[in-house]
């Protein structure tokens, strides 16, 4: 495998690595479907400035998170293409962290979408 040789290839070699884990990523594209809804929700609530920024850093997290659980995932599985007690701890550990970060997410979505939903419908 070849450095990238200039700044291009660098953002297409990081455009391609996204391409793979939106279009192999079953969780992936869940998370965008989600995060679809809630811009969808967000537009119609008319949220301030900053409650956009604090979705938008939640949902950054959720995906970079379970981006990441895909990259341990395929190098565990390069290593150790048997089981190994190890290799299950590894992606167990980076499955439970994008399950964290999904649930703080949530948290946080009812916080900034709560209030403003509730003032809509009531």
């Amino acid at each position: 495998m070849m450095r990238s040789q200039n700044i291009v290839d660098s953002f297409r070699h990081a455009f391609a690595g996204l391409w793979y884990a939106f279009r192999t990523q079953r969780n992936t594209r869940i998370h965008l479907t989600i995060a679809a809804g809630v811009v969808a929700l967000g537009l119609w609530l008319e949220l301030s400035y900053t409650q956009w920024a604090v979705l938008v850093l939640t949902v950054g997290f959720v995906l970079v998170s379970e981006i990441l659980n895909t990259v341990a995932e395929a190098l565990v599985d390069l290593v150790s293409p048997d089981y190994h007690p190890q290799a299950k701890i590894v992606k167990d550990v980076t499955a439970g962290a994008v399950l964290l970060g999904a649930i703080i997410s949530v948290l946080v979505g009812l916080l900034v979408l709560g209030p403003p939903l509730w003032a809509r419908i009531f």
